[in-house]
C-alpha cells in the first residue's frame, strides 16, 4: 500500500466516524409477573455482535458507536422467553426490560442456545450458578431442600462426612469459604449439627460459587467465595407458599407494599422432631428443635435508587434433664447447647449516570455458642449444693462497604470499591458458679479469654477488558489492612483470569493470591458449633494462599439443547494455617488458645470435568475430580506432611432432573462416589513401663498402650449413595406439589467411624477387630407444599 492509499483509507475511517453516533443504553432487567431483578442476563446488540451482562442487582450498562438510525437491544436468560426490541437512535437510552418467565419446551431454544451468555464470553472460570427451581427438585435428605447439599454434588466441592452440610473446596478447610447472605457473611452455616443449612430455599434468589479466579471485590478467604441472595419480593401481588414436611415446616409471603415501588418477603422454618417426640420420652427430659426466619423490605424511591433492608436469624437448640432420687435426697443434672446466626444488610443501589452504578452496604453479623451444665442436690427438698458452669464464645462484625459498577465502553467493565469491618471475637469464656450449704456463693472465671476487637479494611479494583476479539483479560489488585493487638497485617493481593478463543473453545488460565486474618479452631469433622473463630495476632499469623488454574470451555448447542462443558487443573498453596496441638481442644480452660495450637501449610492439587445440560425437559449434570491434598505442621506428625483428613482422589456425582409437562411430574436422580476419608487409628497394641508406678500394674508387665503410627495412614472404606425423587403438581396454577423421596435408595452401609471392640471366633476365642459404625440406612421422605 502506497503513502497516497494510506492517507486516503485513513481520511475515509475519519469520515465515517464523524457519522457514527455515540449511544449508551443502560437500565434494568426484571421477571415481569413479580419484579425481580435477574442478575446475570445477557444483554446484546445482534447486527454489531457485542453484548453485556447485568449485575447482581439487575443492572446493565452498553456503550457502542453506530452509523446506523435505529438499532435492536435483545436480552435473554435461562428460562425466560427472549426480548427484542427495536429503538430509534438516541445518545442515551434508558430501558426497563421484562422477562416472561413462560418459556415452553423446546420454544427458540436454538436462539437461547446462540445467545444467552456462554461460557467462552466470562474471562472468569472456576464459577458455577445453580437456579434455586433445579435445587427445589433435587432430592433431598429428610425431604429438605438444601443449597448446600447440592453444592457438594459440584466437582471439587466435598462434603466433610455423612449427612455434612460442610464445604470443602479444592482441599481448603470450612472457614476458608466466604459465605455471603446479602453480602453480610455467615460464620455457621449448620442446623442439626451439619446434617442441615441454614439457608431456606424457599426466600432465596440466586446461587454462585466461585472455587477460583476469585475477582479483586472478594477477599478475606483463601478457598471460595458463595453467594446467596434472597428474594425481593413480589412487587406486582401478594403470593405465598406452605410446605409440610416430615421433620420440618415453612412458609414464605411476600407482596407489594406500594405497587411497583415497594415489597416484602417473610419466610420462616422449624422443626418439631422435638414436639412429635415428646409423648414417648418420659418426664419430657430430652429435647431439640431447630428455626430459622428471613425478611426483606425494599423501596425504590426511583429507577436511579432503591434501598433494602434483609434480616436473617436462626438457632439450634439442645436441652436434656437427668433425675435421680435416693432416699431423702435428690440429685438434678441439666444440660443445654446452643447455637444462633444473626445478620442483617442495610442496601443503597444508586445510578450516578448511564455508566456509573453504585451499592452501598451497611451489614451486621453475629454467631453465638454456648453450653451450661448445672449439677443440684437436694436433702429434703432443701439445695444442699449447686455447681453452674456455663461456657459462651462467638464473633460479631459491624462492616461498611462501597462498590462501584463503570462501563466506559463495551471493551471494559471496572469494579472498585471498599470495604471497613469491625470484628469482635470471644474465642470462649467459662463462667463457675459454686453455691454450697453453709458457704457463701463462689462465682468465678476459669481462665478468662479476653474478647480480641480487629478492624479490618480492603481497597480494590478490577478490570474485565476485552483485548481483541478472541482476548479478555479480567486483572484486579485486593489490598487489606488487619489491625490486631496495636499489630498491622498488610497484603496487596493480585487477581488475573483470562480468556483466549481459538478452534472454537475457550482457553483459560488464572491466578489469585489470598488473605485470610481470620481463623477456626476445629475439633470435630461433623459441623459441631464447638468450633472457635480466632482472629491473626503477634502470634498467629494470617493465612495466604495462593492458586494458579487453567481450564477449557465450550458451549454446545445440540438438537435444540444447551450444554457447558469445561475441565480444570488447579495447583493451590495454603501457608499459616492453624490446627490443635495433639490432646488440645475447646474444653481444657486452663490455657490461653494460642498456646494450643500449631502452625502450617497445605497444598492441593488436581483436575476437574464438569458437563452440564441447561435445557430441555432433562437438564442436570456430571461432574468428576481427581485430586490430592496435604497438610504439615513441625509439631505434629513428627514434622512429617500427612494426608488432609478429607484428601479424596476420586470424586463423582451425577444430577439429573427429568420433567413430564403433560403430566405434571418431575423426577431427578442424584448419584455419588468418593473415595473415604483419611483417619488416625491405633495401628499396634504394647506394654510399656514408664515409671516405678507402672510396675504394680498388669501383673508388672507394664501399662497397655496404643501405636497409632502416622498422622491419617487410615483409609476409610469408600462412599457412594443413590437418592431418588419424584414431584406430582396439579391444580389449574400447578399450585399443589406432593414431593416424595429416597436416600441411600440401596441402603449402602456408608463409614462413619471405626472403633476397636472384640468377636468370638469359633473357637470361643475373644479376638480384637475393627469395627464401623454407619447412620443412615434407606430413609423415606415426603412433603407437600401449596403455592397461593
Amino acid at each position: 500500500m502506497t503513502k497516497i492509499q494510506l492517507s486516503l483509507l485513513l481520511l475515509f475511517m475519519l469520515f465515517a466516524l464523524s457519522f457514527a453516533k455515540n449511544v449508551t443504553i443502560s437500565g434494568y432487567v426484571q421477571d415481569l409477573k413479580s419484579g425481580e431483578r435477574i442478575s446475570s442476563a445477557y444483554i446484546y446488540e445482534p447486527s454489531l455482535n457485542i453484548g453485556t451482562i447485568t449485575n447482581n442487582y439487575g443492572f446493565f450498562s452498553l456503550s457502542f458507536q453506530t452509523e446506523n438510525d435505529s438499532i435492536v437491544i435483545a436480552a435473554s436468560f435461562i428460562g425466560y422467553k427472549p426480548f427484542s426490541k427495536k429503538l430509534s437512535i438516541e445518545n442515551k437510552i434508558w430501558l426497563l426490560i421484562d422477562l416472561v418467565n413462560e418459556i415452553l419446551q423446546g420454544e427458540t431454544v436454538e436462539v437461547i442456545g446462540e445467545r444467552v451468555g456462554k461460557i467462552e464470553e466470562k474471562s472468569q472460570m472456576s464459577q458455577i450458578s445453580l437456579p434455586v427451581k433445579q435445587i427445589e427438585t433435587m432430592p433431598a435428605f429428610l425431604g429438605e431442600t438444601d443449597v448446600l447439599k447440592t453444592i457438594q454434588l459440584l466437582p471439587g466441592i466435598q462434603s466433610g462426612s455423612e449427612g455434612s452440610s460442610g464445604l470443602y473446596v479444592r482441599g481448603g478447610s470450612p472457614d476458608q469459604n466466604l459465605i455471603l447472605l446479602d453480602g453480610s457473611p455467615v460464620y455457621n452455616a449448620n442446623h442439626l449439627f451439619g446434617f442441615f443449612s441454614v439457608f431456606n430455599t424457599d426466600a432465596i434468589k440466586d446461587v454462585k460459587i466461585m472455587k477460583g479466579a476469585i475477582p479483586a471485590h472478594f477477599g478475606g478467604r483463601l478457598s471460595s467465595v458463595l453467594e446467596i441472595n434472597m428474594k425481593e419480593g413480589n412487587n406486582k401481588k401478594f403470593t405465598g407458599r406452605i410446605t409440610i414436611g416430615a421433620v420440618a415446616s415453612k412458609f414464605v409471603l411476600e407482596g407489594p407494599i406500594i405497587k411497583d415501588k415497594t415489597s416484602f418477603i417473610l419466610s420462616a422454618r422449624r422443626t418439631y422432631v422435638d414436639i412429635l417426640a415428646r409423648p414417648f420420652m418420659k418426664g419430657n427430659n430430652f429435647g431439640y428443635y431447630f428455626y430459622d426466619i428471613n425478611g426483606k423490605i425494599n423501596h425504590a424511591f426511583s429507577m436511579k435508587d432503591k434501598l433494602f433492608l434483609s434480616v436473617y436469624t436462626g438457632s439450634d437448640k439442645l436441652s436434656s434433664i437427668e433425675e435421680y432420687k435416693y432416699g431423702h435426697q435428690s440429685e438434678k443434672n441439666e444440660f443445654g447447647l446452643g447455637w444462633g446466626n444473626i445478620t442483617s444488610t442495610l442496601r443503597w443501589n444508586h445510578l450516578f449516570f448511564a455508566k456509573l452504578f453504585a451499592n452501598t452496604n451497611i451489614t451486621y453479623s453475629n454467631f453465638v455458642f454456648y453450653n451450661k451444665i448445672i449439677n443440684t442436690l437436694k436433702k429434703d427438698n432443701k439445695i444442699k449444693s449447686s455447681n453452674n458452669i456455663n461456657y459462651n464464645s462467638g464473633i460479631r462484625d459491624f462492616s461498611g462497604s462501597m462498590d462501584f459498577d463503570f462501563v466506559p465502553n463495551p471493551l471494559h467493565y471496572v469494579k472498585f470499591g471498599g470495604k471497613v469491618i469491625y470484628h469482635s471475637f470471644n474465642p470462649g469464656v467459662a463462667q463457675f458458679n459454686k453455691n454450697e450449704e453453709n458457704i457463701d456463693e463462689i462465682n468465678q472465671s476459669i481462665a478468662p479469654v479476653k474478647v480480641h476487637k480487629n478492624s479490618e479494611a480492603s481497597l480494590y479494583i478490577e478490570d474485565d477488558f476485552r483485548v481483541t476479539s478472541s482476548l479478555k483479560v479480567n486483572f484486579g489488585i485486593h489490598s487489606s489492612l488487619f489491625i490486631s493487638e496495636n499489630k498491622k497485617f498488610y497484603a496487596v493481593d493480585p487477581r488475573i483470569s483470562m480468556r483466549y478463543l481459538l478452534w472454537g473453545l475457550a482457553f483459560k488460565l488464572s491466578y489469585n493470591r489470598m488473605t485470610q486474618y481470620i481463623h477456626l479452631l476445629t475439633n470435630s469433622g461433623v459441623g459441631l458449633p464447638t468450633d472457635l473463630w480466632v482472629p491473626s495476632t503477634k502470634k498467629i499469623i494470617p493465612e495466604r494462599g495462593q492458586q494458579a488454574a487453567f481450564g477449557i470451555a465450550k458451549t454446545v448447542n445440540y438438537h435444540n439443547n444447551l450444554f457447558e462443558l469445561s475441565v480444570e487443573c488447579y495447583y493451590k498453596t495454603m501457608n499459616n494455617i492453624i490446627e490443635y496441638k495433639e490432646g488440645s481442644d475447646f474444653v481444657g480452660l486452663n490455657s490461653n488458645w494460642q498456646d494450643k495450637v500449631e502452625i502450617g501449610g497445605g497444598r492441593s492439587y488436581g483436575f476437574e470435568l464438569f458437563v452440564q445440560k441447561k435445557t430441555g425437559n432433562t437438564t442436570g449434570w456430571l461432574g468428576y475430580t481427581v485430586s490430592w491434598t496435604d497438610r504439615q505442621f513441625d509439631g505434629l506428625n513428627f514434622g512429617r506432611s500427612f494426608p488432609y483428613r478429607y484428601n479424596r482422589p476420586h470424586d463423582f456425582s451425577l444430577a439429573i432432573i427429568h420433567s413430564f409437562p403433560k403430566s405434571k411430574i418431575d423426577i431427578s436422580l442424584n448419584w455419588v462416589y468418593g473415595t473415604g476419608n483419611y483417619i488416625t487409628i491405633g495401628m499396634a497394641k504394647y506394654r510399656s513401663i514408664s515409671s516405678q508406678a507402672d510396675l504394680f500394674h498388669e501383673n508388672n508387665e507394664g501399662l497397655e498402650r496404643t501405636y497409632y503410627g502416622s498422622r491419617n495412614s487410615f483409609r476409610m472404606g469408600p462412599y457412594h449413595r443413590l437418592d431418588l425423587s419424584a414431584a406430582i403438581k396439579w391444580g389449574k396454577t400447578n399450585n399443589h406439589r406432593l414431593s416424595i423421596g429416597l436416600y441411600n435408595v440401596y441402603s449402602r452401609k456408608n463409614p462413619f467411624f471405626y472403633y476397636f471392640g472384640t468377636r468370638t471366633d469359633r473357637n470361643g476365642e475373644e479376638k480384637t477387630v475393627l469395627k464401623q459404625v454407619s447412620l443412615f440406612p434407606i430413609l423415606p421422605a415426603i412433603n407437600y407444599s401449596y403455592k397461593f
